[in-house]
């Protein structure tokens, strides 16, 4: 199947992010991956014009399409499948627990300059307990910049740049795994940056258990303010007592040098702890 050719015919759009996928075998991969069963209802974001789309609906149950795109909508209605609904809808401004019944798989190639902003809608906040969205969702297959899959799945051994306060948004709700990375010549138009399909298996309860995870969400906002910063100093900046800091880094057996970047996220939920105590 051609994809280049189909795509090329549609006026692709700069400021939605509009980059079709067109390599048949990573739209095969998405399939593979997202483990789509027949009784599965799978909600996709961003589908444009439907070549992820036209696939899903062979192998789920239910396939819901949030798409912005009002052209691209008129394209997806030419798949006239029957288990297809079309949502026209910014997927920001949209309650996932309205859509159906029963838990749903998420598959979205999503415009790169919104990712963190989707990721935090899908998952949830770190102290968001009872999130509407993620408690309907299973799974979600993402596709992303290289560079964004790179800092979901870091940890306080990967390089500064990509350790931070997405990888720890990303964990701590999910189990995230970089599935393959996909150049750009697989997309129409190209984009100029390579991509990544990244799955994350949504946890039933958070990755550490706090006493209280707004304060979880202060200290790590503080630890990642200013890199080149001491965690010493950046909480100082945050806000934290001079004393409280001092004492909270004793405790842990902590060097007052150490930058935010070099704690895991387990360290940085004692540290909160600490803080908080």
């Amino acid at each position: 199947m051609n994809y280049y050719e189909r795509a090329k015919y549609f006026r692709t759009k700069k400021r939605l992010g509009q980059n079709f996928l067109i390599d048949g075998q990573t739209i095969s991969d998405i399939i593979d991956f997202a483990d789509i069963q027949p009784n599965d209802t799978v909600i996709e974001i961003g589908p444009g014009v439907g070549f992820v789309t036209e696939q899903l609906v062979k192998h789920a149950k239910q396939v819901i399409a949030i798409e912005l795109d009002e052209e691209a909508i008129r394209e997806l209605k030419k798949l006239d499948a029957p288990n297809l609904t079309i949502i026209h809808n910014d997927i920001l401004k949209q309650d996932l627990s309205e859509l159906c019944e029963g838990k749903v798989k998420v598959v979205a190639n999503i415009p790169y300059y919104i990712t963190s902003p989707i990721i935090a809608h899908l998952l949830g906040e770190i102290d968001d307990l009872n999130n509407k969205n993620r408690n309907k969702i299973t799974d979600i297959l993402l596709m992303v910049q290289e560079e964004v899959a790179r800092r979901m799945v870091a940890n306080e051994n990967s390089s500064s740049k990509q350790y931070g306060l997405l990888t720890i948004l990303s964990q701590f709700w999910a189990d995230v795994k970089i599935m393959k990375l996909v150049g750009r010549r697989s997309f129409f138009p190209a984009p100029k940056v390579n991509s990544a399909l990244v799955k994350l298996v949504v946890r039933e309860k958070p990755l550490i258990e706090l006493s209280d995870y707004t304060h979880f969400r202060k200290t790590i906002k503080a630890g990642f303010a200013q890199r080149r910063k001491n965690v010493k100093n950046c909480l100082l900046s945050g806000g934290f007592s001079k004393e409280k800091i001092t004492s909270a880094l004793a405790s842990l057996g902590l060097d007052e040098n150490i930058r935010g970047e070099k704690l895991s996220i387990e360290m940085f939920g004692k540290l909160s702890e600490a803080l908080h105590d």
